[in-house]
């Protein structure tokens, strides 16, 4: 790990170039650094109305942070001058690296660097907003702060964006990591964090280079109470191997990121709004919110509106108390109805203590409470009578220590100085209904597994189809219960063979990945005599067919080259992918966490019992799962997948089975 202390809290900075040069020291006069800038031009005497320097050996003294603004080979000398004479870090703004092609000039440019970090190339570069010290070539829309959150983007434009937000979230630091030759996500993450006056961290990720790193920093990060949350973008990419299998397209895309992250205690959102507010409660209430929540508002309408908003967020908000009942029964009337979300009509607007009882009173039973409240807009409209409303809120989280939350219906109807204001005082404002509300479900993100990493992961090989009678072997021999069945290289060798095996059978080709598309299984034979042979089929396969069967389930474990190893396990047979019923884990995964992500299913309720059905073994699902996962300890396995795996009530059979491992 590198130190970045220097480049990210610098006492001087270096900037070289002439148009970018300038900008950056704009940047830095227009936040009040206060250390010296030293721009370094070989012709041009002043920069930005600073003095220039002709050459870096012309410095006062080795710069802590450099702003290179030259073109990509002259960065790679630039570089090699700075480590040699201990800079303490360099932000290389140039295109035209890997990204364009250019991987061997990107290698000279990382060796060049030897032990002096650097940020990129192909970097926007750094905004320090506690010290003012700006790497920055361009405008934003932050200002000092003396505390707030880190925010780190593999996109430049998306966090110069997220600068000019008006919401009241307080940023400390902004930060690109370009092609992140030689610092990656989790290093810089990890040095943004470091930083006392840093409360949480937001990401906007493209890809994540070390994933055991990533799952370190963010437990890290829950120790010392800071919360993450991420947008992973590209979540809709087809895997390249999708083709191959069901798992192979069910966990693609999003699914695996998207375990990686909850099983990493990170919370993941979908939109920016979504990520600014979950800031804004992780700065001021750590990493993780209660899930009890309840709801106020003077309204009818919007205690309905947020009750239909709120469940495809897995929100829900529970009955109040009897004692809560009755004692807001007391304060509001006969004519209110208790309950949650609560109108609590507007007999008491005005009236600052009654205001203050009913809001603490219901607050004071839940984890979190939603005040819904739009004040009017103060350049057309006089806001002051809404004044005692939103005070009771601030007194109501004081007097139960419970986080209160006023929301706006519209985000613009909280102005950005009213937003600030409250969260100087620790209140948070959320903006937007549903966007507050896709933020409190963020921020109930699960704390992650402590010691918890993802399996190493590797580059992927050129795998072989085992056919299923061998993979069905590979099962059986590690415990995994398989149908009574024969093998043979052709059908008139196999029909004698099974004459052993009790009726009805189910008669496959092997060679196929998808015997169904292929036309390679036929159900329900009494007898193999007199089959038509299947084209294409490299042998066959006969076997009993299982009974008694509760549930059809798929259960995938492959190899990932981000993530290590992913399990995928869901509802299956010839629909899996149109039911895309299916819950995705990284492994190393613990039966408890297997059977968490059974109940996540939409279809969890056939296996428990519904309506009087029978009780599917679920203890037989997690086995052969966890099965599963012991064979992946074979290097050479790629992919294994039973779809169907037939549940009963007492114990599950893989009745159809694919294994790729890599070839000899």
């Amino acid at each position: 790990m590198k130190d970045l202390s220097r480049l990210l809290r610098p006492r001087s900075i270096a900037v070289m170039g002439s148009v970018w040069a300038g900008n950056v020291i704009a940047q830095c006069q227009k936040m009040g650094f206060a250390g010296p800038v030293w721009p370094v031009h070989p012709t041009k005497p002043m920069i930005g109305g600073l003095k220039a320097y002709a050459a870096l050996s012309d410095l006062p003294a080795p710069p802590d942070a450099t702003f290179i603004g030259v073109n990509r080979h002259i960065t790679v000398d630039v570089v090699r001058s700075l480590s040699a004479m201990g800079a303490g870090g360099a932000i290389c703004f140039a295109s035209g690296w890997t990204e364009a092609g250019e991987a061997g000039l990107q290698a000279a440019l990382v060796q060049s660097a030897g032990d002096m970090p650097i940020l990129g190339p192909n970097c926007y570069g750094v905004i320090n907003y506690l010290d003012g010290a700006l790497l920055w070539p361009d405008q934003h829309g932050g200002r000092r702060v003396e505390r707030g959150v880190a925010l780190l983007s593999q996109s430049s434009n998306i966090v110069i964006n997220l600068t000019m937000q008006a919401r009241g979230l307080p940023v400390a630091y902004v930060a690109c990591l370009g092609n992140a030759a030689q610092v990656g996500l989790a290093e810089l993450a990890g040095a943004l964090l470091a930083d006392d006056r840093v409360t949480a961290l937001g990401l906007y990720v493209e890809g994540i280079d070390d994933a055991p790193g990533f799952a370190a920093l963010a437990q890290a990060a829950r120790t010392a109470g800071k919360g993450i949350v991420c947008i992973k973008s590209g979540k809709t990419e087809a895997s390249q191997v999708a083709a191959a299998s069901h798992t192979a397209s069910l966990a693609g895309g999003g699914a695996a990121s998207s375990a990686f992250l909850r099983q990493a205690g990170v919370a993941e959102v979908n939109t920016l709004p979504e990520l600014l507010e979950t800031l804004k409660i992780f700065h001021a209430h750590g990493p993780q919110i209660g899930p009890r929540l309840c709801s106020l508002s003077c309204s009818g309408g919007e205690a309905g509106l947020i009750a239909d908003l709120a469940a495809p967020f897995g929100l829900s908000f529970p009955p109040p108390t009897p004692d809560q009942c009755a004692r807001l029964g007391e304060i509001l009337g006969p004519i209110v109805t208790i309950s949650n979300p609560l109108d609590y009509h507007t007999f008491i607007w005005g009236d600052g203590p009654r205001t203050t009882d009913v809001f603490a009173t219901m607050l004071g039973g839940y984890d979190a409470g939603v005040f819904i409240i739009d004040p009017p807009r103060p350049d057309r409209c006089d806001p002051a009578s809404f004044e005692p409303a939103l005070q009771a809120i601030e007194a109501a989280a004081q007097i139960t220590g419970k986080p209160a939350f006023p929301v706006a219906s519209l985000p613009e109807n909280f102005d950005e100085a009213r937003a600030i204001a409250m969260m100087a005082r620790g209140t948070v404002p959320l903006m937007g209904l549903e966007t507050a509300l896709g933020a409190l479900a963020a921020a109930q993100a699960p704390p992650g597994l402590a010691g918890w990493r993802p399996l190493p992961s590797r580059k992927p090989t050129r795998p072989a189809l085992m056919d299923e009678a061998m993979a069905k072997r590979a099962l059986a021999a590690a415990g995994i219960a398989v149908p009574r069945g024969v093998s043979a290289p052709d059908l008139t060798a196999l029909a004698p063979m099974a004459q052993a095996l009790t009726p009805p059978l189910a008669l496959k080709g092997l060679g196929f990945a998808h015997k169904s598309e292929n036309g390679a299984v036929r159900l329900g034979l009494a007898t193999i005599d007199g089959q038509v042979p299947m084209p294409g089929a490299l042998g066959y396969l006969a076997e009993e067919m299982v009974t008694g069967i509760l549930a059809e389930l798929l259960i995938g474990i492959r190899r990932d080259p981000v993530y290590g190893v992913t399990l995928t396990l869901g509802f299956g047979g010839v629909t899996a992918e149109l039911w895309a019923d299916t819950a995705t884990l990284i492994c190393p995964v613990l039966p408890h966490e297997i059977e968490a992500a059974l109940r996540r299913l939409r279809l969890w309720p056939l296996l428990d019992g519904y309506r009087g059905r029978t009780k599917a073994d679920v203890a037989a699902v997690i086995e052969v799962a966890m099965r599963l996962q012991a064979m992946m300890q074979d290097d050479a396995l790629e992919e294994i997948e039973i779809n169907p795996l037939m549940v009963r009530e007492t114990g599950a059979v893989a009745a159809d089975a694919v294994i790729w491992k890599e070839a000899e």
